[in-house]
């Protein structure tokens, strides 16, 4: 029971971080259309700017409140990541929006190219680890169930203070899109878009305004998914933008791509099935957790297209 225990919280807290990534997907994909494969890389690199703000707050500036650092860095890492994703949403997809539908994936991954590059050639390659002071500040844990086994070796479930507080900044923060999306004039403005983008125009909505708004509530959200990454595993590189992102698209789908509720769940259940399936086995074998999450795609794709919570999409004639 403890080991089932301990892996449900470790599934919980990294299907936390792909379920924050995939609403940028689902947000995107929902109002245009359009599959934004550049957010994982986007991801990574809001990883790299926690990971020079904590540098910059703990190393050079001399902040000794861990705590004080993480909220600059968390504010300052949305800001600078917004700004990057609406400044890519101008000049790389914008300008396709009325081109064939191909035109804007290949842009995306091309930006997702690029943004892989600039940090390689700007941070290196190497893996560059978060200061010791975070870990050791952050390093807590708190047993939650404990039992002995018939070897009579006592086994602990434990959760850290990292999984707290990931848990409690993802609540708190689908809380507040939630509420953005549903109860605001800005997100009546989305929902119209999504229906309709040339009758939303008709009845004065700014469809270019609202569709780099949700850009950069996108790329907000996937900041603070890279700096709870950051935090989580202690290192960042440049290509660790690739399979999160790969793994929050699955997760989008999963739950119904144009669904928030669904990105959500999807990247709930996508954290669950790689936590349990790395636990379940030794090995090779528990090395291909990967495959396993990525067959779920496979499956959903063929099987339920339209995911757990997603519409089935209407032609419009």
């Amino acid at each position: 029971m403890a080991f089932f225990i301990q892996q449900l919280i470790n599934g919980l807290a990294v299907g936390s971080l792909y379920g924050l990534i995939a609403v940028g997907y689902t947000m995107v994909f929902g109002i245009i259309g359009m599959v934004n494969f550049a957010h994982g890389d986007l991801f990574m690199l809001s990883a790299v700017i926690a990971f020079v703000c904590f540098l910059f707050l703990i190393t050079l500036l001399g902040v000794s409140s861990v705590i004080v650092a993480l909220l600059i860095v968390l504010v300052i890492g949305m800001v600078l990541t917004s700004l990057w994703n609406w400044a890519i949403e101008r000049i790389a997809y914008r300008p396709l929006r009325g081109s064939f539908r191909l035109a804007p994936l290949i842009s995306a991954i091309g930006i997702s190219i690029a943004l892989s590059n600039f940090v390689q050639i700007f941070q290196g390659a190497d893996s560059k680890a978060v200061p010791a002071a975070v870990d050791q500040a952050l390093g807590g844990k708190f047993e939650i169930w404990s039992e002995t086994n018939a070897q009579g070796q006592v086994i602990d479930a434990t959760i850290s203070l990292k999984q707290i507080m990931v848990f409690i900044i993802t609540a708190a923060l689908l809380a507040v899109f939630w509420y953005l999306v549903t109860k605001t004039s800005l997100g009546r403005a989305q929902r119209a878009c999504e229906q309709d983008r040339k009758m939303a125009a008709l009845l004065g909505v700014n469809v270019d305004r609202t569709i780099s708004i949700t850009f950069i509530m996108g790329a907000a959200l996937a900041s603070v998914a890279g700096l709870m990454f950051l935090v989580t595993y202690s290192s960042v590189n440049f290509h660790d933008g690739f399979v999160p992102g790969v793994k929050a698209f699955t997760a989008a789908v999963l739950g119904g791509i144009g669904s928030l509720p669904g990105a959500v769940i999807g990247g709930i259940l996508i954290g669950l099935v790689e936590k349990l399936w790395e636990g379940s086995f030794n090995g090779d074998v528990a090395s291909y957790r990967d495959v396993a999450v990525f067959s779920i795609l496979a499956i959903t794709l063929i099987f339920m297209p339209q995911g757990l919570l997603g519409r089935p999409e209407v032609e419009k004639v």
